[in-house]
C-alpha cells in the first residue's frame, strides 16, 4: 500500500499526461487516415481529442506545481533581501494555493449545474459534468501538490543552497 502510494506520488500526473497525449495522438492520426484514406471521417474524434486536451491542460498544470515550475516572477524575488526570499517564495506558494482552491470551488459549483441539468456533449453524448470536471480535479492536484512544496520551502528555511545553516 504505502509503495503503491508513493508510486501515485512520484508519478501520477506523468501517467496521466502521456496516457491523454497519447490517445490524443492515436485519435487525431486515425482521423487523418479515415479522412485522406478512406474519404470516411469519424464524427466523435476530434471532440473526444478536445476533451483529452482539455483535461491533459489542467493535468499538467498540476504537473507544473509538483515540479515548482508554475508561472512566477523570479525577477521580483531578487528585489528583496536574500533573508527574506524563502519567506517570500512561500507566501507565492500560499497565493497560487488561494487561486487553486478558488478554481476548485468555481469548478465544483459548474460541474454541479452541468449535472443538474443534464447536458451532454453534441457527438459522443457524454455527460458534460466529466468535462467540467477537469479543473476541479486538475486544480485539486494543485493543492495537494502546493501543500507538499510549501511544507518542503518551509522545512528548508534557515539552511543555504549547500545544506548547511546559514
Amino acid at each position: 500500500m504505502k509503495k503503491g502510494l508513493q508510486f501515485l506520488n512520484r508519478y501520477l500526473e506523468e501517467i496521466l499526461c502521456v496516457a491523454l497525449m497519447s490517445v490524443m495522438t492515436i485519435i487525431i492520426f486515425v482521423q487523418v487516415i479515415m479522412r485522406y484514406v478512406a474519404h470516411n471521417s469519424l464524427s466523435w474524434s476530434e471532440e473526444l481529442a478536445r476533451y483529452c486536451f482539455i483535461w491533459l491542460i489542467y493535468i499538467g498544470v498540476a504537473y507544473g506545481c509538483k515540479l515548482m515550475k508554475h508561472i512566477k516572477i523570479d525577477a521580483a524575488l531578487y528585489l528583496f533581501p536574500k533573508k527574506l526570499r524563502p519567506y517570500i517564495t512561500i507566501l507565492g506558494e500560499l497565493l497560487v494555493l488561494m487561486f487553486a482552491a478558488y478554481i476548485v470551488v468555481t469548478g465544483v459549483e459548474l460541474t454541479y449545474k452541468q449535472w443538474v441539468f443534464g447536458k451532454v456533449s453534441p457527438a459522443l453524448g457524454l455527460p458534460l459534468q466529466y468535462i467540467n470536471a477537469a479543473p476541479v480535479v486538475g486544480f485539486g492536484l494543485v493543492i495537494i501538490r502546493q501543500i507538499q512544496n510549501i511544507w518542503y520551502l518551509a522545512g528548508n528555511l534557515g539552511k543555504t543552497e549547500e545544506g548547511g545553516e546559514e
